[in-house]
């Protein structure tokens, strides 16, 4: 799956290589001012693209009056005799060994973004100064199922990665970006206001200065536990429709769908509980025990089905070890009705 970075790089891309194409208009201006205006880094990957195609521009014209391919020979613009400046010849004894190329004509956007994507590839690798963007540490780190990790990172931050879950870091001198690919993780942002902390996590990001707090991939949902600070939840320009951003101080609790977001906010406590998970724990209060269940297989490879509906929909509350899932089942068939299937990679759960 692209990342953000890489998917404005394209859509950048797409841009430029649309107003080199012969058809644009006003209107398109106007669009392109727009996309824009939208975020800092679309101008920053727009106009590095630029200069990666005016660059490429400049080196073309230089070797254009070469016969053949390749680039001019060394010492070719200047006299074999070192920096001194030859006496000049007749012109058009001068234009003897040059062959000038037609002109291309203007369009063909398929080739031209082709071109663009491969400069931007180019002017990625090499930097083109661009320092600022250039990044401090770029690693990836995961959890198998049942593993909890924290990770220190080289700004001074760190992230617990919940089971089976995995980010991508790009730490650079402007910004500090994280891509949670999957699962849950916990983060305490070092505070630093000229570098804003941004969790990217598919259609939405969550932007924080210095903070503390969790997000989880749920599918295409999104759930946010703030137990420090503020943060910003933000739909992703260029991966989904765009929204306002939703303000989430601390003690709040947001599950973001596809069709918009939902904010709880509770004491500090008890949003600090639902991150317990760091520690072994997990919390349920007034929880339909499919839920409970859900939570518990997102740990253990033993799973606990729901047999029927009527179970499901119990209400359970605690505090219980996320790796002690057959016990969390025997305390259920002692205080609920509920009998209990053991199985050596499942435990059915049903109705008397």
């Amino acid at each position: 799956m692209p990342t953000r970075s890489e998917r404005i790089e394209r859509v950048a891309a797409e841009w430029l290589a649309r107003r080199d194409g012969g058809a644009w208009n006003d209107d398109d201006d106007g669009a392109l001012e727009a996309w824009l205006a939208q975020d800092a880094a679309h101008r920053v990957a727009f106009l590095r693209l630029q200069a990666a195609w005016e660059h490429a521009g400049r080196l073309d014209a230089l070797g254009a009056g070469l016969r053949g391919a390749g680039v001019p020979p060394r010492g070719f613009w200047r006299s074999s005799a070192g920096d001194e400046t030859p006496p000049r010849a007749d012109p058009a004894a001068a234009l003897e060994g040059f062959a000038f190329a037609a002109r291309r004509p203007r369009g063909g956007s398929r080739a031209r973004f082709a071109a663009v994507a491969a400069l931007a590839a180019c002017a990625l690798a090499l930097g083109w100064g661009w320092r600022a963007f250039a990044p401090v540490e770029a690693a990836s780190h995961a959890t198998t199922l049942g593993a909890v990790r924290t990770v220190p990172l080289a700004d001074g931050s760190s992230t617990t990665l919940a089971s089976d879950s995995r980010i991508d870091v790009r730490l650079s001198r402007r910004e500090r970006r994280i891509d949670l690919h999957r699962g849950e993780a916990y983060f305490e942002a070092a505070k630093d206001p000229g570098r804003p902390f941004v969790v990217d996590a598919g259609e939405r990001r969550v932007v924080a200065v210095g903070t503390r707090f969790s997000v989880r991939r749920d599918g295409p949902d999104l759930r946010v536990v703030v137990t420090e600070g503020m943060v910003r939840l933000e739909s992703d320009p260029v991966a989904g429709q765009a929204r306002p951003p939703t303000l989430l101080p601390a003690g709040s609790v947001a599950i973001a769908r596809r069709d918009g977001v939902l904010v709880r906010s509770m004491p500090l406590a008890e949003a600090a509980r639902l991150v317990d998970w760091r520690s072994g724990l997990l919390l349920f209060r007034d929880t339909p025990l499919a839920e409970a269940a859900d939570e518990f297989n997102r740990y253990n490879a033993r799973k606990i089905v729901i047999g029927d509906p009527a179970v499901g929909d119990l209400r359970i509350g605690g505090s219980f070890r996320w790796e002690n899932a057959e016990g969390f089942v025997r305390l259920l068939e002692q205080g609920f009705p509920v009998r209990a299937e053991y199985g050596s990679d499942r435990i059915v759960l049903h109705s008397p």
